[in-house]
């Protein structure tokens, strides 16, 4: 309902008197409320059809009386809270009478638009926001949750758990069909990542990251299943995930390779291999193909050197609580380090047992006020908890080798995607440090050395050539900081392992000029056409008696293009500039480098570390949130990937796909 403008009149000058003070009229608010007496201070206004009351005035202290006005009554009318108004307003929308007169309907004030409600667009908004921020699936069904959407628009019907579901399935479909798109046009090799979490029930769910480089050049990092296996621990566990992923995008002959986030037996890792080595061509004869993550292999590390430290860490972690779990502890610990003048901003800090990087900031703290510690039982009596020398030496310990798997950790957090340089030099570094240290006559030292060891250079065994051919393909570095790096690890060795890299690389390089293309959807649609006119207009050439010409010209072909690689590494290094765009570069370099650009584009995509920064830090096996349900999962969890992604609704050169394509089992899901 509309209500009129409140209107003045004016008393007309004459005879050169003042006009008198304009009188306001009557709101005709007051046609539909009556104000009534609740207390001797207060009065209020009451709806004469629904009967909710309204401020209206009340007797302050110093005895003035404040009046409410009438806005709010304006608008109680407006909104269509009011029973009444809401059938009188729908009488006036069927051509009923309403029994104002058209004179008055004049008078009354216009919205400045009106608002259409679609419960549709409600629902699909509703399951976005549940998609978006993890909410459970049965919040809708929720009465504070159904409350609070009534106050907001009471013409919205209850949502019911099946309906909500729906939608996100829906989102999930409609998403999923972009993805398809991307991949398609994909004119590549895809890098998968695994990263398996567990349930409360023990059941296993492996999450799968496609890496690749898109016809844009730019890196693409996308969810794209997440496989139920009720028996985790088994050896064909990854390998049915695997097989479901590949199906499920076709994939089958265009995979490069696999990066694991987590502990695999090695007969899980046969098992594995044996399995894609069906349908997808192994590069480089497989030693490529399987990846650990280097933030798990460091991860693993710290764990050893916690494990072997793990008395003293209890000890100073109980010297932490044993003064912030007391103000008046705090307030005497702040007194004594005052005194004792000990220099910086050094505050108490106890860690979360779940996240190492905070266990590390705990022990550099206690480190740091260690003086303070040794003098507490002067002010605190009853204190007899302060470590001895030979604990804050472990200490000392710990937070030196503990320092560099920080620092490489921080990086990682710091970037989604962190370049292949930056990791082969952080672990450069700290298998330096660590064999030196293997040297240390402490005791001390060596019971957690000898671990962290054996596991740094195991991913160098299995993943130092991923590393360093990706060095490679940086043209700031190439060879040059293989053979720096080298050199300062292995000694008089280094000529060795060089020698590995170099005939790896030049092997690989072979073995992109002897693949054929990827068969993707968009390879097809751009170059069927052109090869069935040749076959039209020509025909063989090897039918008219020319079949040695054809071998002559692929093997001086061949001979041409091998000296891409070489012709790459002896040219002279770019210059190191921090805005250098690596994939912008070979995007650059496609016509002088036609294969070794492809070659590049593939290696640039192997994610060489997969953790997401809030579980770097984590020591403990990932977990699922106790309301995720198997059966959407990998809708919720896919689509809040995408669309944190923000796809484009179409890709250039593309046909969208056809409404028939929804009937395809890989773009179903079943409840």
């Amino acid at each position: 309902m509309e209500i009129p403008e409140e209107k003045y009149e004016l008393t007309p000058v004459e005879n050169n008197v003042k006009p008198a003070r304009r009188r306001k009229t009557k709101s005709r608010v007051w046609n539909y409320f009556t104000v009534e007496s609740v207390s001797a201070e207060c009065k209020r206004a009451f709806c004469n059809t629904c009967r909710r009351s309204f401020a209206y005035s009340t007797v302050q202290e110093n005895g003035s009386t404040k009046v409410a006005g009438t806005s709010h009554l304006k608008r109680h009318l407006e909104k269509g809270t009011c029973a009444r108004t809401r059938r009188t307003r729908a009488n006036s929308a069927s051509g009923a009478s309403t029994g104002v007169s058209e004179s008055r309907k004049r008078r009354y004030r216009s919205p400045a638009y009106t608002a259409v409600f679609n419960p549709d667009i409600c629902r699909h908004d509703i399951a976005r926001m549940i998609i978006m921020h993890d909410y459970p699936l049965d919040m809708v069904e929720h009465p504070g949750f159904q409350s609070f959407v009534q106050s907001l628009q009471p013409q919205f019907g209850a949502v019911s758990f099946k309906t909500i579901q729906g939608e996100c399935v829906a989102s999930y479909l409609s998403e999923k069909q972009k993805v398809m798109r991307l991949i398609d046009a994909m004119p590549g090799r895809v890098c998968l990542s695994l990263d398996m979490y567990m349930s409360r029930n023990s059941v296993g769910y492996v999450f799968i990251t496609g890496h690749f480089t898109d016809s844009n050049w730019k890196t693409q990092k996308l969810i794209l299943n997440v496989v139920l296996e009720p028996y985790p621990d088994s050896h064909n566990a990854l390998s049915h995930a695997v097989a479901c992923c590949l199906s499920d995008w076709r994939l089958e002959s265009r995979l490069f390779s696999l990066t694991l986030n987590h502990p695999v037996p090695e007969a899980g890792l046969e098992n594995l291999r044996s399995h894609l080595c069906v349908k997808n061509p192994l590069i480089l004869n497989g030693q490529l193909l399987l990846g650990q993550c280097i933030s798990q292999t460091f991860t693993a590390m710290v764990i050893d050197m916690l494990s072997a430290g793990r008395d003293i860490i209890k000890k100073i972690r109980d010297n932490m609580k044993y003064v912030t779990t007391s103000q008046n502890h705090v307030d005497r610990f702040v007194d004594l380090k005052r005194q004792l003048q000990v220099p910086g901003e050094v505050r108490l800090f106890l860690d979360d047992q779940s996240q190492w990087n905070t266990t590390y900031q705990m022990l550099v703290s206690a480190s740091d006020l260690k003086e303070v510690f040794s003098c507490l039982d002067t002010v605190i009596p009853e204190y007899k908890l302060a470590p001895n020398m030979e604990d804050w030496k472990q200490v000392e310990s710990i937070c030196t080798y503990l320092k560099p798997l920080s620092d490489a950790m921080n990086l990682l957090v710091s970037s989604s995607c962190p370049p292949a340089i930056t990791l082969f030099q952080e672990a450069f570094s700290i298998h330096a440090k660590i064999a030196c240290a293997a040297t240390s006559g402490d005791p001390f030292v060596c019971s957690f050395i000898k671990p962290m060891q054996d596991k740094i250079e195991k991913y160098w065994k299995e993943c130092g050539l991923v590393l360093a051919i990706s060095v490679v393909m940086d043209p700031r570095f190439k060879m040059k900081l293989v053979e720096f790096s080298f050199s300062k690890l292995f000694g008089e060795e280094s000529p060795l392992y060089v020698k590995m890299v170099d005939d790896g690389l030049h092997e690989l390089f072979d073995e992109y000029l002897t693949l054929p293309l990827p068969q993707s959807p968009a390879y097809s649609v751009n170059h069927g056409n052109v090869d069935r006119a040749d076959e039209h207009q020509g025909g063989n050439l090897s039918e008219y008696g020319l079949a040695d010409f054809d071998m002559y010209i692929m093997e001086t072909t061949s001979q041409q293009l091998k000296s891409e690689m070489d012709q790459y590494l002896d040219e002279n290094l770019e210059g190191r500039s921090s805005n250098f765009d690596l994939l912008e570069w070979w995007k650059q370099k496609r016509s002088k480098y036609p294969t070794l650009s492809k070659m590049a584009r593939d290696i640039l995509s192997i994610p060489v570390s997969t953790a997401s920064p809030e579980l770097v830090y984590s020591t403990r096996p990932r977990e699922l949130s106790p309301h995720a349900r198997s059966e959407t999962l990998e809708a919720l969890v896919c689509t809040k990937d995408w669309l944190q992604h923000g796809l484009p609704e179409d890709f250039a050169g593309l046909d969208s796909l056809a409404v028939s394509d929804l009937s395809n089992p890989a773009l179903k899901i079943e409840f």
